[in-house]
């Protein structure tokens, strides 16, 4: 029972902490978008795929995650059970959201190149 606890524990931060980061990267990364596609509507649409990669990604990795290790049989090794899983979500989610900025921070360089060759 105390193990099962542990589980639902880690998947609710875990993708809790998911559709935070994910809302926030969306709602905040639409300027660039915008700024790089020049249109509203192709921005949108962009960042609405960003996300559901992001979604399938992270929520993906953490069930996936959800079964390795060892279970935790006490109230210590739940919490060193949450320390670690959590912390690998995090780690995920930063490479996650410095890969998206790479990708949008060379596209915008390569638009705003291309316009200045128009």
């Amino acid at each position: 029972m105390l193990t099962a606890a542990f589980y639902l524990l880690y998947l609710g931060i875990s993708i809790g902490v998911t559709v935070w980061v994910a809302r926030t990267l969306s709602r905040n990364g639409r300027v660039f978008l915008v700024n790089g596609f020049g249109a509203q509507d192709i921005a949108d649409s962009v960042n609405h795929m960003l996300v559901v990669g992001f979604y399938l990604v992270n929520i993906g990795y953490v069930t996936l995650a959800l079964k390795s290790g060892d279970r935790p049989r006490d109230l210590v090794e739940g919490i060193e059970f949450l320390s670690v899983k959590i912390g690998f979500v995090l780690v995920v989610l930063g490479a996650m959201h410095l890969f998206n900025v790479f990708v949008i921070a060379r596209w915008g360089r390569v638009m705003s190149h291309r316009a200045g060759h128009a």
